[in-house]
């Protein structure tokens, strides 16, 4: 049966770390540390990369040194012994993985989706710091609209789609989404809920696609109280949905 479980690191990075009889990967070890401590007497048999930012790849030198495994990511990312590229598919713990890219927050994102065999099975997307829990990542490097395109190709996955991204964000990310639409109701039960795990000290990840729909406001740019929030920010009034995108990721980025 596969698990997966989040590996604390750093002050808010999630370690992905995937596990079925008896084989191990991690996806974005931004810290060898933690993979190594959780692993115990387990080998990590490969890794899976989503971007090149350090707090995601600083530890892979140290892991494929003591476990001589193989790093699946971008080309651009140093130590991938596998480079994927939009469309690639690959297995892994005998499931399939296709191969998303998403620029945006990096130009080289990619997105990984695995889908278990059988047909009520659920996909799990390792989005990186692409698509966030209420939230999305900054734009360091894409411009909005190949963020908001890239939003919108994984808003497009099944609903009931795991999305594990690599932070945990999500409570400010939701103080967020309050403010950008203050009257889905959806939206406050979801903060209510958030509020109380991490109140237990407990992970507020995995979300699903059909939540982020129901309360990101970077997948709900097409709704007029979101747009009419943007507006109030700087956007023109009637504008498109990669603006009112545009505005709402500057908007957030000095909440």
């Amino acid at each position: 049966m596969l698990t997966i479980s989040p590996i604390p690191a750093f002050s808010d990075n999630y370690i992905w770390h995937l596990a079925q009889d008896g084989e191990h990967w991690v996806v974005d070890p931004g810290d060898a540390a933690p993979v190594i401590k959780a692993l115990g007497d387990a080998a990590l048999n490969g890794i899976l990369i989503t971007h090149h930012h350090l707090d995601h790849t600083g530890g892979i030198a140290e892991l494929v040194k003591r476990y001589q495994c193989p790093v699946y990511g971008p080309e651009s990312v140093d130590g991938v012994t596998h480079p994927l590229k939009d469309g690639d598919q690959f297995r892994l713990l005998g499931a399939p993985v296709r191969v998303m890219a998403v620029p945006g927050h990096t130009l080289d994102h990619l997105a990984l989706l695995m889908e278990e065999p059988g047909a009520e099975a659920t996909p799990h997307l390792f989005c990186g710091d692409t698509l966030f829990a209420g939230g999305c990542g900054r734009l360091f490097e894409g411009s909005p609209a190949q963020m908001y395109d890239s939003l919108r190709r994984l808003s497009d996955l099944p609903p009931e789609t795991q999305v594990y991204c690599a932070h945990e964000y999500t409570r400010a990310n939701l103080r967020f989404a309050e403010a950008a639409e203050p009257g889905n109701a959806v939206l406050q039960n979801r903060i209510s809920q958030v509020d109380n795990l991490r109140a237990g000290d407990q992970p507020s990840l995995p979300s699903t696609i059909g939540e982020e729909l129901a309360t990101n406001p970077f997948l709900r740019c097409h709704i007029p109280a979101v747009a009419r929030r943007a507006a109030s920010h700087g956007a023109a009034d009637n504008c498109d949905e990669v603006e009112v995108f545009a505005t709402l990721r500057k908007w957030k980025d000095n909440f």
